[in-house]
């Protein structure tokens, strides 16, 4: 759940009835860094303004080697903790550190804005640490910029953002990287500190891919995409609601309204069958109608956002499901229009999409509005509208919708930029890039 930015009518509209919820995919195997910038080839999106949107991608060995290794080794793909170069005092305990530092990217554009992605996994007592920095049109490098503090479980250690590192005209938004003025930044690097508690174990966390995806989004209005390939195309995706899960785990964010993140990403990890095993939710009491929502809510649970709508949080949890040797992953990206979201679902691919509307702005809508809602992109009608998978519905007969399709990217593009989860898994990969840069 993330509250995302409205015009200042929508906003003081939002204000005075008040939002009903408050809110906040799989690469092929690849061996070197993807992505590049492009201009949107549809018409109707550039008259609107260009929407710059850039997905940079490290995974496989070629692109880890071109990397700078201190204390750590690449191997089956991966980068692991091999000889650690630090030590560390975290939570009143000592880790061994290994760091990897990724290549200088050059999106093609001034970035105003910069989310990262990754597939980590964190066996015992360890933990990554994901950080940016950037390069200014003239040169001038920041400082490095913390993303995310990160675990697969939290035995240990607590997932936390870092909001603020307010320097260098930079700062951090939760899970957003954002620059300050009008230039905004020429390229972007990427760093993950790999950590292990010092003596407990000689297991070694690793990640097998890490990235980013920067943007630069024109303001004002959007003019309604036309219909494409997707028309008549609707996916068999389960359906859940988070609202039968009001009063659940107050120490995860409670249910009901604060779990649409994890509630979409479950309906898309249940789609690829790709669902938590039940040992790992078997601590859910008894009677809780689809335990498997509140063990993804704790396991994306920000505990410094307070809240389960950290975008990277929930993309990293789909991952550990969705990755295998064969492809598969997840990420978070922006899509330009419903054009975009089209290819994925005629590749067989749902969308998960952060949307924010106001009274009357939502026709058929199960809330009356939003300043930051998650759902899932499950299809289109014949004549292009968007049907969708709501998790705010009271329960799950409610949950399948059918959106107008101008109003869903009025919700979504100006709004969210139109942010995106994309997770698949090896039988469902991503459909060729072609002049696409945004996955």
């Amino acid at each position: 759940m993330r509250p995302h930015r409205r015009p200042a009518a929508s906003r003081l509209l939002g204000a005075l009835l008040g939002a009903a919820l408050v809110a906040p995919l799989a690469p092929a195997p690849a061996t070197a860094a993807t992505g590049s910038a492009s201009a949107d080839p549809a018409p109707a999106e550039r008259r609107a303004g260009t929407r710059q949107v850039d997905q940079t991608r490290f995974e496989g060995a070629k692109a880890f080697r071109a990397g700078q290794l201190a204390g750590t080794r690449v191997a089956r793909d991966r980068v692991f903790l091999g000889e650690p170069v630090a030590t560390r005092g975290y939570d009143g305990r000592t880790y061994d550190v290994g760091r990897w530092t990724g290549r200088w990217v050059e999106p093609g554009f001034g970035l105003t804005q910069l989310v990262a992605s990754w597939e980590a996994r964190t066996p015992g007592d360890s933990w990554v640490e994901v950080e940016v920095r950037g390069r200014g049109p003239a040169g001038r490098v920041t400082g490095w910029d913390t993303l995310g503090r990160w675990a697969a479980d939290d035995r240990f250690v607590q997932r936390t953002t870092v909001s603020g590192q307010d320097d260098d005209d930079t700062s951090v938004d939760v899970d957003t990287w954002k620059v300050g003025g009008t230039a905004g930044m020429a390229a972007w690097q990427v760093r993950v500190s790999l950590m292990r508690r010092a003596g407990a174990s000689t297991k070694a966390p690793s990640f097998g891919s890490v990235g980013a995806m920067s943007s630069r989004l024109p303001t004002g209005d959007v003019t309604t995409s036309r219909p494409g390939v997707a028309r008549g195309v609707v996916l068999d995706v389960p359906r859940y609601s988070q609202m039968i899960h009001q009063g659940h785990y107050p120490q995860w964010g409670g249910g009901g309204e604060a779990w649409c993140s994890p509630t979409s990403t479950s309906m898309v990890l249940a789609y690829y069958d790709a669902l938590p095993s039940p040992g790992s939710y078997s601590w859910v009491g008894e009677g809780h109608v689809d335990p498997w929502v509140d063990a993804a809510a704790r396991s994306t649970y920000d505990h410094a956002y307070d809240g389960t709508g950290n975008w990277p949080f929930n993309t990293a949890f789909a991952a550990l499901h969705t990755t295998s040797p064969e492809g598969g992953g997840a990420f978070v990206t922006r899509l330009r229009s419903l054009r975009e979201a089209e290819l994925m679902i005629k590749a067989g691919i749902p969308v998960i999409a952060s949307i924010s509307f106001g009274s009357g702005e939502l026709s058929g809508a199960p809330i009356s509005a939003s300043n930051g809602h998650l759902l899932v992109i499950v299809g289109f009608t014949a004549s292009g509208d968007v049907v969708v998978n709501d998790p705010a519905a009271r329960d799950r007969t409610g949950v399948r919708r059918t959106y107008d399709r101008g109003q869903f990217e009025d919700a979504w593009l100006p709004t969210s930029g139109g942010l995106a989860y994309l997770v698949t898994d090896a039988e469902h990969p991503l459909p060729a890039p072609g002049e696409h840069s945004n996955w």
